[in-house]
């Protein structure tokens, strides 16, 4: 019985000892199980392309995929054999310590939010611990800082040897930072999970090209990665955002968002023949006050858009022969019974307008005059009024390159299962509606392009490796939305609107403009219009130069508190933006600004070097200090000579502030930001001053602001 025991405690003991050198084998030799592993054959290994860039039509990077690390070190030694194991530890602290003076200093000055004494603090925590995977630096690094890194003491010997290792991502960069944004859209940060919104959504599968295959293959005594498929990179995509332009309205927008402390603000710019949109801002008030790009409300918000419709009603009118440009409509004091509701004007209160013809009922936006109107010739046969509107397009939905947009609400008695008779009247004045500003400023766009209607696009072509893969053309929605003599009436109307009428403030004194206001009370949808805080939508929409129109536009505000002139507020910022675009796009010949008996030589601002060079020499004006092309960026400023621009480089040290006076706003807020500050523009023009001194030592994510003139 004795025997038999010691037996089976044998057995028993030899099996505990068994589960112990497993248990020994799986988890404390891990990592030389894992280095094996790593030698043996793999098959089918996916390689990641390169995700496509995405860039502005005047040729600026708006989106690209840029490599993004985080660093960590392995104190400890890897080998296997107990002698061997000991003496390679003895070596890498000897150098480590030899060496921590000079990594620290090294890694302050590329990190400077943390002290050499911090770092030192931090390092010899992590080899007290005996870590075999510490973490440096907390935050992801750039490869330019990575690269920076490699160069250090230790750091720059291989991962075996000293221990420095890294792992890498692929981070989606936005250089223009909030331009755009929401339009361009977002990846997410696994981007194997490909795209979130935007152009990179709809655009997915062209950006993110094709994945690749490996394996690992012994060959020649060694362990290689042998390719199957090669990766497809994705192709770069051409947008229609023009980064000048997009620039010019945010900063108007934005500076008119500030003063009426509004809560969201849209621009949308669009060339006329090709509906290119050139530019397209939304921006909504944030918690702490400021303005960001949350949603992509010019295409989603469904608002009813007040009276930049009733350009549509007389419209309808018009086309049907129920008016012309001289019928006369008694609009009396301002204020006319409608089916048991009381139409009003916005001046009731002071008496009203009066008899007025059609041109003026839009010049003044009369809403007595513009639901009288339609009320009479339609009232019996409302149908027959969104026919229509329906033969302009203006209820049909867009199917826009992005996803997100909105569908134009416009219900006839057909839609309806009650039509009520003051249903009419108030939907010829742009209530009963809901349309999405970009649907508004389409129908517009039809006007200023001979009737033609075209779908308005953001990106017009796909290109890899310099050559155009796939071309989106521009796509006509409706060949004529009205008869010739309409939009001939219709024409002169809205340009005496502005040269005339109530929207005066959206005018130009360099050029005619043509267009729309708008005011709109917001409802607040079960509550109706009358409860809380009232909300109202103010816009103008129309187009320029009134004569051969170039670019329509929409400018669209929502705000807090009593009711006002769309024509001041959102024409006001249509003027601003159509200005200063059109002198950015002006061309004329030189040769009839130059006095031939003297030499022209421009004042020049400061900035990107090279390519103040390049538009230099197209205009054959003389320069000195040329400036190699080595493909790098030079910036730097320039000063007149008698019979030439001279040129002068400016030191653009990594890790200091440096000097953008004299520069541009895009010119100056690209290279700070590309040094990770957050820049805060006031005024416009050129830089005048800034906050922080140029030299001083770069702090990621502090607030530069640069004074304008």
């Amino acid at each position: 019985m004795t025997r038999y025991f010691f037996v089976i405690l044998l057995m028993a003991l030899t099996g505990v000892a068994i589960v112990v050198k497993a248990g020994i084998t799986m988890f404390a030799d891990r990592q030389y199980w894992q280095d094996v592993a790593d030698r043996f054959v793999k098959e089918n290994v996916t390689v990641k392309p390169n995700r496509g860039n995405i860039i502005s039509s005047d040729g600026k990077l708006m989106a690209s995929s840029l490599p993004e690390y985080r660093i960590y070190m392995d104190f400890m030694s890897g080998e296997k054999d107990e002698k061997r194991r000991k003496k390679d530890q003895a070596r890498r602290d000897s150098i480590l310590t030899a060496n921590m003076d000079s990594i620290c200093i090294g890694l302050h000055k590329i990190f400077p939010d943390k002290s050499v004494a911090q770092f030192k603090a931090h390092l010899k925590k992590g080899r007290q611990a005996k870590s075999r995977n510490y973490l440096i630096y907390p935050k992801r690094i750039s490869y330019i800082q990575y690269k920076e890194v490699k160069r250090l003491p230790v750091f720059c010997l291989n991962r075996y040897k000293g221990g420095f290792k890294e792992l890498a991502y692929n981070q989606r960069k936005k250089p223009f930072g909030s331009l755009a944004a929401r339009t361009l859209g977002d990846v997410y940060a696994d981007t194997a999970k490909g795209a979130r919104n935007g152009i990179e959504l709809a655009f997915d599968t062209i950006l993110k090209g094709r994945d690749g295959l490996t394996h690992r293959q012994k060959v020649m005594n060694k362990y290689l990665n042998i390719v199957d498929v090669p990766p497809v990179d994705g192709c770069d995509l051409i947008s229609t955002i023009d980064v000048g332009m997009q620039d010019i309205c945010e900063k108007a927008l934005v500076d008119k968002l500030k003063e009426l402390n509004a809560s969201v603000g849209v621009v949308v710019l669009m060339e006329v023949a090709t509906g290119e949109v050139k530019a397209i801002v939304n921006m909504m008030q944030g918690k702490d006050g400021g303005y960001y790009e949350m949603r992509n409300n010019a295409i989603s918000d469904m608002l009813e858009p007040g009276s930049t419709f009733k350009t549509a009603s007389i419209m309808v009118a018009l086309e049907d022969g129920k008016i012309t440009p001289d019928y006369v409509v008694d609009t009396g004091n301002g204020q006319m019974p409608m089916h048991g509701r009381v139409m009003k004007d916005h001046n009731w209160h002071r008496g009203g307008y009066g008899k007025l013809t059609v041109t003026e009922i839009l010049e003044v936006s009369s809403n007595v005059g513009t639901s009288y109107i339609i009320d009479h010739f339609y009232g019996s046969n409302p149908q027959k009024f969104i026919d229509g509107l329906r033969r302009m397009s203006i209820d049909q939905p867009l199917h826009l390159q992005i996803a997100g947009e909105g569908k134009p609400n416009i219900r006839g008695p057909k839609e309806r299962s009650y039509f009520s008779k003051t249903a009419l009247p108030w939907m010829s004045i742009g209530y009963e509606t809901q349309v999405p500003p970009i649907n508004i400023l389409t129908f517009y766009n039809g006007i200023a392009n001979n009737g033609v209607t075209v779908r308005p696009k953001f990106v017009k072509a796909a290109v890899k490796d310099g050559e155009i893969v796939k071309e989106y053309p521009t796509e006509v929605i409706n060949p004529k939305i009205c008869s010739d003599k309409t939009l001939t009436q219709i024409r002169e109307i809205l340009r005496k609107v502005v040269g005339e009428g109530l929207a005066k403030p959206a005018g130009s004194k360099q050029f005619h403009v043509s267009g729309k206001t708008g005011t709109a009370q917001i409802s607040q949808g079960a509550a109706g219009y009358k409860t809380g805080r009232t909300n109202y939508l103010v816009s103008f929409c129309g187009y320029f130069p009134s004569e051969a129109p170039k670019y329509s536009m929409i400018v669209s505000i929502q705000k807090p508190g009593l009711p006002a002139s769309g024509g001041l507020m959102a024409g006001s910022v249509f003027s601003k933006i159509a200005e200063r675009v059109y002198a950015k796009d002006l061309r004329l010949p030189l040769t009839n600004a130059i006095d031939t008996n003297s030499v022209v030589i421009p004042n020049v601002k400061a900035g990107e070097m090279r390519e103040t060079q390049r538009v230099l020499e197209e205009l054959n004006i003389q320069v000195q200090g040329k400036i190699a092309d080595t493909g790098k960026e030079v910036w730097g400023n320039t000063h007149s000579a008698p019979q030439a621009v001279v040129l002068e480089s400016r030191s653009n040290m990594q890790n200091f502030v440096p000097s953008v006076i004299g520069m541009g706003a895009k010119d100056a807020v690209y290279l700070l930001e590309s040094k990770g500050l957050k820049v805060h523009l006031v005024g416009v023009g050129k830089v005048k001053s800034q906050s922080i001194a140029n030299g001083t030592i770069v702090k990621k994510g502090q607030t530069i602001t640069l004074s304008m003139h």
